[in-house]
Order: structure tokens, then sequence, then C-alpha cells
């Protein structure tokens, strides 16, 4: 592709044989903003065809012009004309953004001028006010990634520009200068080296204040706009409130040495609870067809975050919001406050928090209780006051005959794919986003952490259920597959309190002897009861009975993996 002569463009000739004409992609272009920027917007929209033949040469070119001075200049006065087509302006962006990788930094090979990098920082911030919302991000992320390499100290300016210009109220650019805002502050957060990182506290000490003022505001807004039928003023109001709350959780979380020792930031992590009981309420009213619905959910999870992060970043400094924290979510989780506005991925936070507190070691005296720090002591002993033997139980109780409990939908993957369905409920890290795994670590590290207590409970649900159960009876079937869940999740906590022999013997084997198709939940559930409690507390002689029920299993096709399972355990005992 060669140049068109009338362009002004300077050009150094490599060789001789390029004088004679060589292809302009071998010549190196320093470009003069105005005159490049027609040319190569020619071959950015030849970079947009759908047609290789047209897209390949001009990928080429493009990759030629990377290393040109004045190229990234160009980009700029390109993706920021917003009478130009969009794909070419998207096309734009990403092809500077790959550029700050390569060629910003000063020891990189083709290193950006210091002149030219200064002019294109100017020229990144001189106007929030991007139309289309992808551009919008990019151009964001973008700017992000050279505050991560320049701000504060080749870029001061960055810093202040964006906090007058998210005190705008022109909407589009005040939206724009919170988005650069939150990506800025995410990105200079995930700096690790201990320069950046006392930058970083400096920076947080200094806007923090700002920042709540201005999170405090937008929610402000939008809890007053929720009363209205103004879906359009709710919807950006809540989209500030996210962006702002954003900023908040980066500077929380990553801003402060001794964050309990600053009156703003603690303040801020207790506001957390009462807006969190807000927005709950508002999801009453926002139904879950309208175009808010979503956005409100990822607020709602977003405290949820910035709680998660604040534990696991600053046990110590968690501890006098460790009893506000466990009351929020066992009220909403266990107990009726939270029927009507509570959703799955709301539920899997709450749990995680309650399970992070449960199981943190900062938070477990020594055996030698002298050997542990005061911190530690309070932490405990906020927990001991909190968990007592009603709360216990009822979590217990609940967990097992309520959360435990198969769904319609679980219930019919199992049939339709049951080798699927046993790989969906031991999935890696699923416990972290997804409600049945979830319920399970849960139960898990509570009987764990309270065995004593919970012993008790548990058997007395087992003592219930025993002999058959009525096939006609499905509420009571779905009950007890969830007990014998719960004894197979804690088979190492109860070596000592069940006699498991006795119990395959009386009651097990039986029910492994139930044809009725109704039925077979609980036969399913069985096998892999005796497969947890293998290893634990069973005698060889029951072997040859077991190995006979297990005969019988495999005709039954959606068993067989089950039993294979098993099989697979056994066989290395």
């Amino acid at each position: 592709m060669h140049l068109d002569p009338m362009i002004r463009l300077v050009k150094i000739q490599a060789t001789d044989e390029a004088r004679k004409g060589q292809d302009c992609c071998s010549d190196r272009i320093f470009m003069d903003l105005n005159s490049a920027s027609s040319i190569v917007l020619q071959v950015l929209t030849q970079a947009t065809s759908q047609d290789t033949a047209v897209l390949k040469p001009a990928e080429e070119q493009l990759k030629q012009w990377e290393t040109q001075p004045g190229f990234y200049s160009v980009l700029l006065n390109i993706f920021t004309n917003h009478a130009l087509d969009v794909n070419v302006r998207w096309l734009a962006v990403l092809y500077f953004k790959n550029g700050i990788d390569r060629y910003w930094r000063r020891v990189a090979p083709h290193a950006l001028s210091e002149e030219e990098k200064s002019t294109l920082r100017a020229g990144l911030i001189a106007n929030f006010n991007e139309p289309v919302n992808q551009i919008a991000t990019q151009i964001s992320v973008l700017i992000a990634k050279v505050a991560r390499l320049d701000c504060p100290r080749q870029w001061p300016e960055l810093i202040p520009t964006l906090v007058e210009s998210v005190k705008i109220q022109d909407d589009l650019r005040q939206h724009r200068a919170l988005l650069t805002f939150y990506h800025v502050t995410k990105t200079l957060a995930s700096k690790r080296l201990a320069a950046d990182r006392k930058l970083f506290y400096d920076l947080a000490s200094g806007i923090y204040s700002f920042t709540c003022s201005l999170w405090n505001h937008h929610t402000d807004t939008f809890l007053q706009q929720i009363c209205t039928t103004d879906e359009t003023a709710i919807s950006n109001s809540l989209e500030r409130t996210l962006l702002s709350l954003k900023v908040l959780r980066k500077l929380t979380v990553h801003g402060f040495v001794e964050p309990h020792r600053n009156i703003e930031v603690m303040g801020f992590l207790h506001a957390v609870f009462e807006r969190l009981k807000q927005f709950l309420e508002c999801s009453r009213s926002i139904g879950v067809d309208n175009v808010c619905r979503d956005r409100l959910e990822k607020t709602i999870i977003l405290f949820t975050k910035v709680l998660l992060d604040f534990l696991d970043q600053h046990p110590f400094s968690f501890t006098s919001l460790i009893q506000r924290s466990l009351e929020f979510a066992v009220s909403y989780v266990f107990t009726e406050a939270g029927e009507g506005v509570v959703f799955e991925r709301f539920i899997v936070q709450c749990m995680n928090l309650i399970k992070m507190i449960v199981k943190n070691y900062a938070y477990k005296p020594s055996k030698n209780v002298e050997d542990s720090s005061p911190e530690t002591l309070e932490a405990h002993k906020i927990k001991a006051s909190f968990f007592t033997y009603p709360t216990l139980t009822e979590i217990c109780r609940r967990l097992v005959t309520h959360y435990f409990l198969l769904t319609e939908e679980e219930l019919t993957m199992w049939e339709e794919d049951p080798e699927g369905f046993t790989v969906e409920e031991t999935g890696g890290d699923s416990w972290k986003y997804s409600l049945r795994p979830c319920t399970e670590v849960l139960f898990i590290d509570i009987f764990h952490e309270y065995n004593q207590t919970l012993t008790p409970v548990l058997l007395d649900m087992v003592h219930s259920l025993q002999g058959p159960t009525n096939v006609d009876d499905a509420q009571t079937l779905l009950i007890k597959d969830a007990v014998y869940n719960a004894v197979g999740l804690a088979a190492y906590e109860l070596f000592d309190s069940v006699d498991f022999d006795q119990w395959f013997k009386s009651q097990l084997l039986a029910e492994l002897q139930v044809t009725h198709n109704r039925y077979k939940p609980i036969r399913r559930r069985v096998i892999w009861l005796i497969g947890q409690w293998i290893s634990v507390k069973f005698n060889s002689d029951l072997r040859p009975m077991l190995y006979e029920a297990i005969c019988n299993l495999l005709q039954d096709q959606d068993l067989v993996k089950l039993t294979i399972d098993y099989n697979d355990k056994t066989s290395t005992k």
C-alpha cells in the first residue's frame, strides 16, 4: 500500500532500494498530525473490512506504523473524533491500548518520546465526552494503563483532573470521568511494590473523604429517585452509585495500612450495613423485569464484596464489624427477614462471610491462651458470644432442612444427566459462587468448629427419620436425602458418635433394596453416604453384603456412575 504523495509525510529512506520505489511499509514515517490522519483513517477503515484481501494488507500497514513517531497522536485524533465510524474509532482505541503495553515504557524498543507521551496524556483527559459506552470503557482502561506507568510522577494532574471532572453537572461527562476514576483507582491499587504501595496510601488518604461524599451523594440521589417513574434517571444515578462504590472498595481495602485507625474508613464500613438494608428493600419495588434490576443486584453484591475483601485483607481491623456482620448475614439467610428480598448470589455472599469469620485463623486462640494476641482473644470472644446454642441449632437445621433439599431443577438434571450432575456437585471452587456447594462447605466448617454443640442436633434429625419412608411422601424423602447428606459431610466429626456398622445393617442396607422409582434419590444418597464413611468407620466383614447391594444397583443405569465412584474409593482401602 503506497501513501498518497499529496499527504505531507516526511520520510527517511532506509536504503537505496527503498528510494527506488520500495513499498512504504518499509519506510520510517514521522507523522504530522493533521496531514497523516486521512491516510491512517483510510487504512483503519480497510482494517475493519470483512474482505481478507482488504483486511490483511491494512493490518500489515498498521503493524509497520506502530513504531513510527506520531502514530499514536494520529490514533488519538481519530478515536476522539465522534463524527467518524464507530468501528474505526473502536479499532483506533485498541491499537492505542496495545501500543501502551509495547512502547510506553522508556526502556522499550521503539519507545515513544517523552514529548509525544506528554501530548498524549494531555489529550486523553482533555474531554470526558465519549458518547459510545464500549469506546468510553476502552478509553478509561487505556488511561488506567498509562496511569500505572506514569501516575503520579509524570502525570500529577491526572487525579486532580478526575476529581474535578466527576463534579461536573453534565451527565455524560460526569459518568465518563467517574468510569475513568474507577479504572485508574483499580489499576493503581493492584501495584504491589513497596514504593507503589506508599504512593497509593498517600493517594487514598488524599481523596477518601471526597470519594465517600461522592458515593453518599449518588446513593441518596438514587434512593430519592426510586420513588419516581423516571427509569432513565434511576438507572443513571444507580450506575454512578455503583461506580463510586467500586472506587471506595479499592481505596478501603488497599489504601490503608491500619484502616481501623481511620474514622472515615470505619464509618463507611458501618454504613455499608444500613445501605445494604435500603437497597434490599428497593428490590421489592424493582421487579425482575425492570431494566434496573440487574444493576441493583450488582450493587448489592458489591456491598458484600467490600466486607469480604476487607475481612480477607484486614482481619483484625474487621474485629469491630464481626458482631454486626454475623447478625446481618444470619438474619437474612437463616430467618424470615430475608423472605422476598434475598436472591441466590446474595445468599452465597452472606454464607461466605459467615464462613470466613468462623474459619479465620486470626480469630483462633492458641492452645496456650497466653500466647494469643489481645486482638485474637477479642475476636474469639465476639464469635463465642454470637454462636450460642439456639443460634447454632437454628443455622444447622436451616442448612439441612432448607438449603440441602434437592430442587426440582436438580432432580431433573440428575434424571437426564446423572454423571454431569455428580461433576456439578463436586467442582473445584464452585462453593464461592454456587449455592449448593456453598451451603455444604459452610455446614462442614461450622460443624467442625462447633461439633460438640451440633452433633446431638444432627443425630436427633437422623433418629427422627428411622425406618423406611413412604414413597408418596415426597417432602420427607427430600429431608431424608438432606440429612444423610449432612451425615456424610460430617463423617470425620461423627466418628465417636455414630455406630455406622449398626446403622448400615439396620437401616441403610434395607433402603438400598427399596426398588420404587421415587426412592431413587435415597438409594443414590445412601451409596454416596457409605462412600463417605468407608474410610472413616466401616467393618471389612460387612463388605460382602455391601458388594451384593452394589451389584443390584448396577441394574439401575442412573446409579452406575455413582457406584463406580464409590468403588474407586473402596478399591484403594
